[in-house]
């Protein structure tokens, strides 16, 4: 039996030109609103202890359906049958009473999800602790930060161990340090084999948490089945109809781009020194021809003892475009730790026949937690460049030709 069942599932929202047409609609018994389809005929099922990545546009219906799983909408048509306790991390400070403190929330919150009084004092100390609040518990939680309310969210949801746990884009509002207690969590939840929908447009996290994915496009289905899948088509759709802007129009003003770094850097466990694009013969290089051999080649240098990390490279038309990338979290063949603080070393990566033939383009190193889902820092090479070179179209292929002569 499915952890998570829908069936069928609509919903509709009255839309209102002006707020006095409410009243009218209901003195004048004529309509006054127009209807917005947000969810339509939308079905599918969820097992128990797997987990659901529901993708899509802004506007596509993902956090109505995630508010519908909760309960905390009802549907206009259709079946949703839940089965177990739902704990939920939906838009910042839901659940929470901004005039209550921090403490006073973890007991309302929790007796919301159906905790007991006394399962609530005995995890009390663990759900401050893990969100590390201690200073903070027993102010208003209406002083807190986005971070600080999304720490506490996340410490009472997991801590009271749901059968089913639904998350909205939460993690992306706290810092790295907080965000990597969260994936390892996630992680054991699903080692235990309970059931999460997360809903994200961090392509990379949906393809390493769960394990299949629901495209939502404009309010239904367009694809589901296995992550991996769903996410690249969902990914060529967007590529197909995005005007994209240069790794260097993204920057911010006076910065160049060898500065371009994607994650906060504090409380690094390690970072990138260097980037470079060399030659076999190791000559560095800004101009390339098709079907060369390069070395993509990164120094790295460990700020905490006893870290593992993987590492990646790809090569990027622009800053959201990636022509190819190379991922450790994908191989066994290079080490992944364990490092001490102080250590330097190079991680280098053997390309062979580069098949693009004609553009401009990025070199990109990175580096992420053992789990592969947070990045500590990416880095930027200098633009790269094809050199002019006969042919058509945008690639080249190693291929070779044979002509067999027959006679007669």
């Amino acid at each position: 039996m499915p952890r998570v069942s829908v069936q069928g599932l609509s919903k509709d929202f009255k839309i209102y030109k002006r707020p006095q047409d409410r009243l009218l609609e209901l003195v004048l018994r004529q309509p006054k609103h127009e209807i917005c389809h947000v969810l339509s005929d939308v079905s599918f099922a969820v097992a128990d202890g797997k987990s659901l990545g529901i993708i899509g546009d802004n506007g596509a219906g993902k956090s109505t359906l995630l508010k519908l799983l909760v309960g905390t909408l009802q549907p206009t048509r259709g079946v949703i049958a839940v089965r177990g306790q739902v704990a939920a991390l939906l838009e910042l400070g839901a659940g929470f009473h901004p005039e209550f403190s921090g403490r006073k929330n973890i007991f309302l919150n929790a007796a919301l999800l159906g905790v007991p009084d006394d399962n609530i004092v005995a995890l009390e100390h663990d759900i401050i602790a893990f969100s590390e609040l201690e200073e903070f518990i027993d102010r208003p939680v209406k002083t807190y930060s986005s971070g600080m309310y999304v720490r506490l969210a996340f410490s009472i949801a997991t801590m009271v161990r749901p059968d089913i746990l639904v998350i909205d884009e939460a993690l992306s509002v706290g810092d790295m340090a907080f965000q990597k207690k969260c994936v390892q969590r996630m992680n054991e939840f699903r080692e235990q084999q309970k059931t999460m929908v997360f809903c994200s447009h961090s392509m990379f996290h949906v393809q390493e948490l769960c394990d299949i994915a629901l495209w939502l496009d404009k309010g239904k289905i367009r694809e589901i089945g296995d992550s991996d899948m769903v996410v690249g088509h969902y990914e060529d759709f967007c590529n197909s109809k995005k005007t994209y802007h240069s790794i260097r129009e993204d920057l911010p003003l006076g910065a160049s781009v060898e500065e371009k770094v994607e994650e906060p850097t504090q409380l690094q466990d390690c970072k990138i020194n260097s980037l470079t694009v060399k030659s076999p013969e190791g000559e560095i290089l800004t101009t390339l021809k098709p079907l060369c051999d390069v070395v993509l080649e990164m120094e790295v240098e460990v700020l905490a003892d006893d870290i593992q990390a993987h590492f990646a490279f790809a090569f990027m038309r622009s800053a959201e475009e990636t022509i190819a990338s190379f991922i450790t979290t994908n191989s066994d063949e290079i080490e992944i730790g364990r490092f001490n603080k102080g250590d330097i070393f190079t991680v280098s990566l053997n390309i062979e026949s580069v098949a693009m033939r004609v553009g401009e383009f990025y070199a990109l190193g990175g580096l992420s937690d053992k789990s592969g889902l947070l990045w500590y820092e990416v880095k930027y090479s200098k633009l790269l460049a094809m050199e002019a070179n006969k042919g058509v179209g945008p690639m080249a292929m190693k291929s070779a030709w044979k002509l067999d002569r027959h006679t007669g």
